[in-house]
């Protein structure tokens, strides 16, 4: 894949202060790559992020009139970056968190037809200004994210990577938290060739804006793994809820049926009432099932549109 576009997007919400010590520590030639650009993406700034960005030399800057979240205004990055020609697009923060020289790393696998997303990973161990709890939670959200997609990266909530052409057409993200879950759980389920590379990260410029509690990440991060599941096992996801209620109403059904026979029932009438609530919700939520999974089928249709059109 020699000779192609590379567009490095960054996501920016009042980033005047570290925006500059970011765009600094960008590669300017990376073997295998024509031209490199920089693709800002001013997500609602109030400061002066996008004149430090003029200033810079950024050949790009998209705008959101007002703040719509890291997850939409990465996927505004993704299309603008195809509608620019980009064969390769990294993603990058603007808090400098990730080491600019490392993007050779990390387009590497893309350029040798390795792999087609690749994310970064972080040492989150020897990460000084992660506390221990945001380290257990980092590796516990991994390993989740490592069964859901039936992929092996090794940091799932890492914001640095690498996209060939191909993979970002295919990508589209429905959350309005954060990308970084979905979009690995997205190539698991289509199949897109995904890895990991190490990289190193520099020291923190400022607090997290994404984690601003424990609790409210683990919240979040929780709810858009369950959305994720919906969308791409929908069927699965009903089909498990209705049988923990048909096995419930088949063991109070039977346990009044059993009560019944031993010519105790009459005082257990709960049971049926219980029993008979918790088999209607079962067909309920398999009724269900079939639409969400019906519905599935036509949000398939439509992204395999959406990335012709994209391409």
């Amino acid at each position: 894949m020699s000779g192609k576009k590379l567009i490095i997007q960054i996501p920016c919400l009042n980033e005047a202060k570290t925006l500059p010590t970011t765009l600094r520590d960008l590669p300017r030639s990376i073997e295998g790559i024509e031209a490199i650009e920089v693709l800002i993406i001013d997500d609602g700034s109030t400061d002066n992020t996008v004149d430090i960005a003029k200033q810079l030399g950024v050949n790009h800057i998209i705008h959101h009139t007002t703040n719509q979240g890291l997850a939409k205004a990465f996927m505004t990055g993704i299309t603008e970056c195809l509608a620019r020609g980009a064969d390769i697009i990294v993603n990058t923060d603007a808090d400098n968190q990730y080491k600019g020289e490392d993007i050779k790393e990390l387009v590497r696998p893309i350029i040798n037809g390795e792999a087609e997303i690749v994310v970064g990973a972080r040492p989150i161990s020897d990460i000084k200004h992660f506390s221990p709890a945001k380290k257990a939670l980092q590796k516990i959200g991994s390993l989740t994210v490592r069964i859901a997609s039936n992929t092996d990266i090794e940091d799932a909530p890492s914001g640095f990577r690498a996209f060939s052409r191909f993979a970002a057409s295919q990508i589209n993200v429905f959350s309005e938290y954060t990308y970084t879950l979905e979009t690995i759980i997205q190539a698991g389920q289509k199949n897109i060739p995904i890895k990991s590379v190490a990289i190193r990260t520099n020291a923190d410029l400022r607090p997290s804006r994404l984690v601003k509690s424990i609790p409210a990440y683990i919240r979040r991060s929780i709810i858009t793994m369950v959305r994720i599941f919906i969308v791409y096992r929908p069927f699965r996801f009903f089909t498990y809820l209705a049988l923990f209620f048909f096995s419930a109403g088949s063991i109070l059904l039977l346990r009044y049926l059993l009560l019944y026979i031993s010519g105790d029932g009459g005082g257990h009438i709960q049971s049926i009432i219980l029993g008979s609530i918790c088999m209607i919700f079962s067909s309920q939520l398999l009724l269900l099932g079939f639409i969400a999974d019906l519905q599935s089928v036509n949000r398939k249709i439509l992204e395999d549109v959406r990335a012709k059109l994209l391409k």
